[in-house]
């Protein structure tokens, strides 16, 4: 398989329909997770936590999967959290992006993991592995969630301790955002665990939550489906088995359409 295009010679191969983008920033923090940034259209319009259809354009076809859009829907650049699959249709050229490089993206943006999909509570908790922490930061740097909830708890758990340091970032970020800062005070907790390493949290975060250590470390009482809400972005294995810790607390799943104390993300990449 031929690597991606480049600017100049996909620019007449571009369908109809879909934004031609330009990276501004490429950061890998691990060899399986890196981050970019890409200019964003000025029509472009999304709630925080959609995701949207991102490719490149692979042996003169346009190659395409479903990315969570990791900035906020204030911000003027569009960001983006993925994977490394060597073998991966996308992803495997995905990560050789560097910045001044082609992304395309699809016009019409989606998702479940947004605010209105939920029905008002105190305490929002935003559940996730691996790369599934990318809709999350979109909302956490949205004032709109802070202004529907008293507590935002960012739950991440990975496998290795380097592999959470995106979210660290994040978190300094809004610590240090000129207006972020002052929003978000000190309702945001961040709840960092991993599973193969020696840590001072560490475990899945399904048996935290069943073992109540997960409450207990917060200083938060056990699910309580008259303050909690919830949103899931993971693995199958993982959305499924909170899900059900959630609906055996009383809570029920929610939609765009119908709108419930948890949320789930069933969008993937590779």
């Amino acid at each position: 398989m031929n690597a991606p295009a480049l600017n100049k010679d996909i620019a007449n191969a571009v369908p109809a329909g879909v934004y031609a983008e330009t990276v501004t920033a490429v950061q890998h923090y691990t060899d399986r997770l890196f981050r970019f940034r890409m200019t964003r259209p000025a029509e472009f319009r999304f709630r925080s936590g959609e995701f949207a259809m991102i490719g490149l354009m692979i042996d003169g076809k346009p190659l395409y999967r479903a990315y969570s859009v990791a900035s906020p829907a204030w911000d003027d650049e569009l960001e983006f959290f993925s994977i490394k699959v060597p073998d991966g249709p996308l992803t495997s050229h995905l990560q050789n992006l560097k910045v001044g490089d082609t992304v395309l993206m699809r016009k019409k943006p989606t998702g479940t993991l947004v605010n209105d999909a939920l029905v008002p509570g105190k305490r929002l908790y935003m559940f996730s592995t691996g790369t599934g922490i990318a809709p999350f930061a979109s909302l956490i740097r949205d004032p709109e969630t802070y202004e529907k909830f008293d507590d935002v708890i960012l739950c991440h758990t990975c496998r290795e301790v380097s592999e959470l340091k995106y979210g660290f970032d994040l978190i300094d970020e809004i610590r240090n955002h000129e207006f972020l800062a002052e929003v978000v005070g000190d309702k945001l907790k961040h709840y960092a665990t991993v599973t193969r390493e020696d840590y001072p949290f560490k475990g899945r975060i399904t048996d935290l939550m069943r073992s109540g250590k997960l409450y207990s470390d917060l200083g938060v009482p056990p699910l309580d489906v008259a303050v909690d809400r919830g949103m899931i972005c993971g693995s199958a294995a993982m959305l499924k088995e909170t899900k059900q810790i959630l609906i055996d607390a009383g809570l029920n799943e929610g939609s765009n359409n119908k709108p419930g104390e948890f949320v789930i993300e069933r969008a993937f990449v590779d």
